[in-house]
């Protein structure tokens, strides 16, 4: 089944074998695994390190606080309760078309510049939002801006923040420890969500809906910094490279570049 597997996504049998065996050489050289492993390599550490980054990240952004808390941000914009409803569910709508497009092009425009223009993007969007929930009163014309901003935002987290910020954190973990870099990330990502998600209500309460918005903005803008010095570009690049790149030593910007180790 491995190799059927291998095969189909390398349409070379001796690349499949090929590939096979480095998985089994790999997976043989150590029983060191999972917190072992974690404990006793620094390397590792390092990749684990990045997916709770990027998944604290992720959260940072503000996706899930305004899609939980949406119809309440749209209602602060004076939206209707009809068109709050209506406006929420486009925001879902948005988020899965867009998301369909990162899967797609992922591959062909690479990760790093998709996570860079989507924290662009998101950014800029918030910036946009909180400036109409200061400025824009309550007419039709600052309710149109509002919802558009509010799609871009959702938008550019689709296509890059979203999906590619699950995609890296399992792409740069070693073949041995992968289930444990996994899993520190995903639950890093629901603590995250859990904690940003509680204290929403209370930073729109204390805050207010413009200054809450232009926090999560500055936070995006950290997440470009963050792409740009530590996020390797995997598009490519086989997962046994990447872990020779990471056990020797390469820096997790280019953990993805071809080079030659000793076996």
């Amino acid at each position: 089944m491995p190799v059927r597997s291998l095969r189909v996504l390398r349409s070379d049998e001796e690349v499949a074998e090929a590939e096979l065996a480095d998985i089994h050489s790999r997976l043989s050289k150590s029983s060191d695994a999972g917190f072992g492993l974690f404990r006793s390599n620094r390397h590792f550490r390092r990749s684990v390190f990045l997916g709770i980054v990027l998944q604290i990240m992720q959260q940072l952004s503000g996706i899930n606080a305004l899609l939980y808390y949406a119809p309440r941000v749209f209602e602060a914009a004076h939206f209707g309760v009809n068109a709050s409803v209506w406006a929420t569910t486009l925001v879902g709508l948005t988020n899965m078309v867009f998301t369909g497009v990162a899967i797609m092009f992922a591959d062909r425009w690479g990760r790093r510049p998709l996570l860079l223009a989507s924290c662009a993007i998101v950014g800029g969007a918030l910036v946009g939002v909180s400036t109409v929930l200061a400025y824009g009163g309550e007419s039709v014309t600052a309710s149109f801006l509002l919802c558009g901003f509010i799609l871009l935002f959702v938008a550019g987290f689709a296509i890059g923040e979203g999906p590619l910020v699950w995609a890296l954190c399992s792409e740069v973990q070693p073949t041995r420890g992968r289930d444990f870099g996994i899993g520190c990330s995903t639950v890093t990502n629901w603590v995250a969500n859990w904690v940003i998600s509680s204290i929403f209500p209370l930073m729109m309460l204390v805050m207010g809906a413009s200054g809450t918005f232009v926090l999560f903005a500055v936070f995006n803008g950290i997440f470009l910094l963050i792409t740009l010095g530590f996020v390797p570009e995997t598009k490519g690049t086989s997962l046994e490279q990447i872990e020779a790149n990471l056990f020797a030593g390469v820096s997790l910007r280019h953990l993805g570049e071809q080079r030659e180790h000793e076996q």
